[in-house]
């Protein structure tokens, strides 16, 4: 499972081959805001051109269903061998024939995060935290959006998604504000985050890695309960029943 997404201005095809090279479990070529108007047309060409040269090597975020470039991204990338797409500011399931990754970055999107998770080709869901921040009107970070990331992650569970991938830290420089934004986003049940910057893929794929410690106590769980064949068993002090041999072999996989 991917852990770490990185964000590739589209208007900056010099950095697309960096990028992929970076380590990122997944590149986003961005064509929506990183790229401003005028130079919309050149960068879906540069995105499309270099896309047909690398093959699948990396996903595409289009501009929203409400713009009025949307209908020309799509055409653009009708038949160029991409992985599939990020839709910014969705708020309603959408039919777009490619794996789609929805970003809910809107009071509307949130409010309906479990139909959107059961769209047609959906992968996970992505929060687009500060987005979402500006439309609700809500100024922190942490607490503030605990309600909006806990919907998340329980949507794409009832939806039987991948565990979602949480929002970006706009503190490139700042490691520690990093590694607690990575611990926070995986304590509360996601499994990957958005990256504006290299410099952050390391500390994200670690952050999102069992450790070494969650490892052993997985394997162990598994072992034990092998040899219970099935049964409850004691380990360590502690019950070991099957939603914590179900949550050992999903950390093992």
């Amino acid at each position: 499972m991917k852990r770490s997404y990185l964000f590739v201005p589209g208007n900056r095809p010099e950095r697309f081959a960096k990028a992929v090279a970076s380590g990122a479990g997944a590149v986003i070529l961005d064509l929506e805001d990183a790229v401003p108007p005028e130079a919309k047309a050149d960068a879906r060409n540069a995105v499309c051109g270099w896309l047909r040269q690398h093959e699948n090597a990396a996903w595409v975020r289009i501009n929203g269903a409400d713009t009025e470039f949307f209908e020309e991204d799509l055409r653009a990338l009708a038949g160029v061998p991409v992985p599939g797409i990020m839709l910014p500011k969705a708020e309603a399931p959408l039919e777009l024939g490619m794996p789609v990754i929805p970003l809910i970055e809107s009071a509307a999107g949130l409010w309906n995060a479990l139909q959107v998770a059961r769209g047609p080709g959906v992968e996970r869901l992505a929060f687009g935290s500060v987005d979402f921040q500006l439309d609700a009107g809500i100024q922190g970070e942490d607490e503030a959006l605990l309600y909006a990331r806990s919907r998340l992650v329980l949507a794409s569970r009832i939806a039987r998604l991948a565990s979602p991938i949480d929002g970006v830290t706009v503190q490139i420089g700042d490691a520690a504000r990093l590694a607690q934004d990575v611990a926070r986003g995986r304590d509360l049940g996601f499994g990957a985050k958005l990256c504006i910057h290299p410099n952050q893929i390391e500390l994200v794929e670690r952050g999102f890695a069992p450790t070494e410690e969650e490892r052993r106590w997985a394997q162990a769980v598994v072992s034990a309960f092998e040899r219970a064949r099935g049964s409850a068993v004691r380990l360590e002090g502690k019950l070991i029943d099957l939603p914590v041999v179900e949550r050992a072999r999903q950390l093992l996989a």
